[in-house]
């Protein structure tokens, strides 16, 4: 690999902030410079990816963390995945026709749990008012933005269907009736004066204003107007058909953000810790376990051997990921048996030096019917017909379709933290007279068949493709993660790789080319699966290409510059931390000192 990077690595003692867009970052990095710790820091920054990437997340969206706490010396996962509505079953949706629940609109609505999450994260592990924490997000909401080329392209590109089948959206999102122009300062009023009476929540000490803006959010003025509105909402979504929505007031009202234990996997002196199966996190701590028998390091890190082996590693986790996941608090899912040196000592040896064809999930004794069921799964029309311009879901090749934010931020103390918050896009849903936002469509992520760990079920979490991670070795400890829906835990996975086994900085690492597999079922609708493909930047060289192809994979060349949205920061033994931002979309920035 070239020596030549995009960016300097930042090094310093003080603070690190990383995220996905330059004015988030910087706003993070304040509120570290005004004494607060890596948590209030990361709330500011999420807030303000709230208002600058609001085509990416919201309020009303999802978001998990891992975080690490100087004071408890704990690592732990933030769980802000709401839950799909009590009224959302199966047969409800099965008798409206659908065969998937549809990737917009009403239909895919779960509680939202953005918000409360970074509420409960203040709280509890904050130490800063939420009048401070919240106030740069209100004042880029109210003063304006430079809004971003793929915002206003987006905003653009939905326009007239906003004007015709979401008039509240398209009083927020293209005032006066025209959409913003790319760089223009544009401002969310709605969102702001939201913000601001949130912030004002009144309590006798800082913990109580804090839970008096999530009882706001939940059952008060926040809530009586998603439900005020929702009472008579019919709107068109993906399905090509209007629905109303199934979210009911007592399902925001008895659902709250929480914490839970990391999953984690020892590879080569490194601890990963992810989210459990609620999220597609094992599914990296899988690929780990099916490379651990190959050496790695005698591979070129952007050759096609170190391609070729990744990628058929991750066609066999992901296979696994669609039989076997799900929301463990509703069913059992097999980690010892996925994540045991057993296991996945079978599973590698299915990769020769062709492409697999195949979905192989793995035979779990007990559980065969699922992967059975993945593969007729995988093989199945599902008449949805063509796909209409807002769907959520995510694609870095076209600006008209949802993705993900991620922040990283560590402080002096050694708390840091990594999220990627998502959902609640502008693409997303109708926004919500009033408040500037709009709700989520994480329900998308559910079957409309029963019996499998994914199936719609009342009170379930999707499994979300959200998979923020922190690594640890030695005293040193690492934070990271990226937007980009079912490539999230393959670009990351990648990166660690050559950070593990190439000895490569953490924006070398960053700056080198990415792939990533669309072999298996994707997450969102229409749920495709594109046997045998997968993507490269260009800049690991026509001979590497032409290799893979001749092995058999089905090879997209990417634009340069276009795949993968990394962050990272780190915090060696001695105190010294270190950031790294992707350069790719040219709007991601790490700043610290």
């Amino acid at each position: 690999m070239s020596d030549f990077t995009t960016r300097p690595e930042i090094r310093g003692t003080f603070g690190v902030a990383t995220s996905t867009h330059w004015i988030a970052s910087a706003v993070g990095m304040s509120i570290l410079e005004k004494g607060g710790n890596a948590f209030d820091a990361a709330v500011a920054c999420a807030l303000t990816l709230q208002v600058v990437e609001p085509h990416l997340n919201g309020p009303a969206g999802d978001m998990p963390a891992i975080f690490h706490s100087a004071k408890t010396g704990q690592t732990e996962v933030l769980c802000a995945q709401g839950v799909a509505p009590a009224a959302a079953t199966v047969e409800s949706y099965r008798q409206q026709g659908l065969t998937l629940v549809p990737g917009s609109g009403l239909l895919a609505t779960v509680v939202p749990g953005a918000f409360d999450g970074w509420m409960l994260m203040l709280r509890d592990h904050g130490t800063m008012s939420l009048r401070d924490v919240m106030q740069p997000a209100i004042d880029y909401a109210r003063n304006g933005h430079p809004v971003l080329p793929r915002v206003a392209h987006t905003i653009a590109g939905l326009a007239d269907f906003f004007a015709r089948e979401w008039p509240s959206s398209a009083e927020v999102w293209t005032p006066g009736g025209a959409a913003p122009e790319p760089h223009a300062l544009f401002a969310n009023p709605d969102l702001a004066d939201t913000y601001d009476r949130l912030a004002a929540s009144e309590g006798a000490t800082r913990e109580a204003q804090i839970d008096e803006a999530r009882r706001q959010w939940r059952e008060g003025f926040v809530a009586e107007a998603i439900f005020d509105y929702l009472k008579d909402a019919h709107v068109m979504d993906v399905s090509h058909a209007p629905h109303s929505a199934v979210l009911a007031p007592d399902d925001m009202a008895d659902w709250r953000a929480s914490y839970e234990e990391t999953l984690s996997y020892d590879y080569h002196g490194w601890r990963l810790h992810k989210a459990h199966a609620w999220s597609q996190g094992p599914v990296m701590l899988q690929a780990l376990a099916i490379l651990k028998g190959f050496d790695l390091s005698k591979m070129n890190p952007t050759g096609a051997d170190f391609t070729h082996t990744v990628i058929e590693a991750m066609k066999l986790a992901y296979a696994d990921r669609e039989a076997y996941y799900g929301d463990p608090a509703q069913s059992d899912i097999p980690m010892d048996v996925l994540l045991s040196d057993e296991y996945n000592a079978s599973r590698r040896k299915l990769i020769t030096s062709r492409a697999s064809l195949e979905q192989r999930p793995g035979r779990v004794p007990g559980f065969e019917h699922l992967a059975d069921a993945y593969i007729e799964r995988s093989q199945r029309d599902f008449n949805v017909g063509a796909v209409a311009a807002q769907e959520p879901t995510m694609s870095h090749l076209t600006e008209k379709r949802g993705d993900t934010v991620h922040l990283d931020v560590i402080d002096r103390w050694g708390n840091m933290v990594a999220a990627t918050p998502s959902g609640g896009w502008l693409q997303s849903s109708p926004v919500i007279p009033g408040l500037g936002f709009a709700l989520n469509s994480r329900a998308q992520m559910f079957w409309l068949e029963e019996g499998l760990p994914t199936s719609l079920a009342p009170g379930r979490r999707p499994r979300t493709t959200l998979t923020p991670s922190l690594a640890e070795k030695d005293g040193a400890r690492l934070v990271f993660g990226t937007p980009g829906g079912d490539q999230q835990d393959q670009w990351q996975l990648i990166w660690f790789l050559r950070l593990v086994h190439f000895g490569l900085g953490l924006q070398e690492c960053m700056d080198a080319p990415l792939f990533h597999s669309m072999h298996f079922q994707g997450s969102f609708f229409p749920r495709e699966v594109r046997t045998g493909e997968m993507m490269i930047e260009p800049n690991v060289g026509e001979k590497v290409i032409a290799e893979l192809r001749a092995r058999g994979h089905s090879v997209t060349v990417a634009e340069p510059w276009t795949v993968g949205r990394m962050t990272a920061a780190m915090r060696e033994k001695d105190g010294l931390l270190r950031a790294a931002a992707t350069p790719r979309l040219m709007q991601a920035y790490a700043v610290g000192r």
